[in-house]
């Protein structure tokens, strides 16, 4: 069996690799069961420049990384009652960690049971003015809060927008809360996802995109293959597009968007989507390979083999 660094050594070597993009990060989902999967996304070579985790503080996995190397974003994830996300990033600061951009707001307009912050446009607007505006008034780069791929995002987020303009505007002197890119999460099919872009850029003109969640789940190999592969091309081919982060980086028995769609099989081995993400050319390994695949076999034979002795029996 081979171990995941030295098969990312080997894939990211050859000449002929996977087109490479500056653009891509990682969104971090780590697995308690399996944490020398961490390591795989910085091994020399991988084309990831930087990271989100969810939350307002970097991940332990990553400590030995520079940030100018591996950047951590943070992310203000819902609805908090205080000023605990400012502090958070403000504490990184003066801890030295150069903090750029941050995000905000995970799927708001989507219900919790589905990983959404369900929270009110009106709600937000006020976290936004107690925590976003403070760190946007030091230069950093705020995006905009990353709805689900559904109808209802562009509604909530212009919502959000007048909620938060009434929240700092005064009389006779109206103001807009600004922001300095849009995010965008999407799970479907690539013409769903160019569609999706074309509609939030119509809807918030002039700025630049981040995709930081996609997948096209529950679908085929050669159907999974071929989306990312086009969808990675698109993406590097737009100016608009500024950063966009595969959400796929764990093993199939642990995926929640379909067991092909992932980038490491169940021994923690870079599948082909997990190779190409990194820069790497096909590893040619099957996404639902590993241990979990062999025990099932192991059970569906032991139970043939159980029916089979009941026969001789009868």
């Amino acid at each position: 069996m081979h171990s995941s660094f030295a098969l990312l050594a080997a894939v990211l070597s050859v000449a002929n690799a996977q087109t490479r993009s500056d653009k891509r990060g990682l969104v971090f989902v780590p697995n308690k069961d399996s944490p020398e999967d961490n390591k795989i996304w910085v091994q020399d070579g991988s084309d990831l420049t930087w990271y989100y985790n969810y939350d307002p503080t970097p991940s332990s996995a990553f400590s030995d990384q520079a940030q100018s190397d591996f950047e951590f974003v943070p992310m203000l994830w819902g609805s908090i009652d205080d000023t605990s996300f400012l502090d958070a990033v403000n504490g990184l600061i003066e801890g030295g960690r150069n903090i750029s951009h941050v995000l905000t707001f995970n799927e708001p307009d989507g219900p919790t049971q589905y990983g959404g912050s369900n929270i009110y446009p009106w709600k937000a607007a006020q976290v936004w003015v107690d925590n976003i505006i403070p760190l946007a008034e030091k230069g950093i780069k705020v995006g905009l809060p990353a709805c689900t791929g559904g109808t209802g995002g562009i509604p909530w987020l212009q919502q959000f927008l007048g909620n938060c303009s009434e929240l700092i505007s005064t009389d006779g002197n109206t103001k807009n809360c600004s922001y300095d890119f849009v995010t965008l999460h999407w799970y479907g099919n690539f013409e769903g996802l160019a569609s999706h872009m074309g509609e939030y850029s119509a809807a918030f003109p002039n700025k630049t995109q981040w995709i930081t969640e996609y997948n096209y789940d529950n679908q085929d190999l050669t159907t999974t293959q071929d989306f990312f592969n086009t969808s990675a091309e698109y993406f590097d081919r737009l100016d608009s597009v500024a950063r966009y982060s595969y959400f796929g980086s764990f093993r199939s028995d642990d995926s929640n968007v379909g067991a092909n769609a992932v980038m490491l099989n169940n021994d923690g081995e870079l599948t082909d989507i997990g190779s190409w993400y990194l820069g790497g050319v096909a590893t040619g390994v099957n996404p639902q390979s590993g241990p979990a695949a062999r025990s099932q076999f192991d059970v569906l034979l032991a139970v043939s083999l159980a029916l089979v002795g009941g026969l001789f029996l009868i």
